[in-house]
């Protein structure tokens, strides 16, 4: 089992087709890197949440946490919500290393390729 991990953190819905994406992202990762441990959580509305993964993660030897919010920009879940939800994990197991990432979607390679997407969708 590997010692670090990446948690891919997604708002949540209760229509069950909603998470097939993430957890298409979670796979991929799973096929392609067997040094990082990878899940997925949910803000609400569906499991597992943030505290469960991490709780059952600290107790497998997962010490060094990526927490990669999986929305498009960067708002108040993203600013507000999660941070606080991070610092208070990192609270209650000071053993572990979170890192918090910026939403994925401001990141300038998604951008880019969300934009090559679309412009290749007016040539259908």
């Amino acid at each position: 089992m590997p010692d670090t991990g990446v948690i891919l953190f997604a708002h949540g819905s209760r229509d069950p087709q909603w998470r097939l994406p993430i957890e298409a992202v979670a796979s991929l990762i799973a096929a392609q890197r067997d040094d990082v441990a990878v899940a997925c959580a949910y803000l609400e509305l569906t499991e597992p949440d943030l505290p469960s993964v991490v709780a059952r993660w600290a107790e497998t030897g997962i010490h060094r946490i990526s927490v990669m919010p999986m929305f498009l920009g960067a708002g108040r879940h993203a600013r507000e919500d999660l941070p606080r939800m991070v610092h208070a994990l990192q609270a209650q197991y000071p053993a572990l290393e979170f890192r918090l990432q910026t939403p994925i979607g401001e990141d300038p390679r998604i951008t880019s390729l969300m934009a090559l997407i679309a412009a290749d969708s007016a040539a259908d």
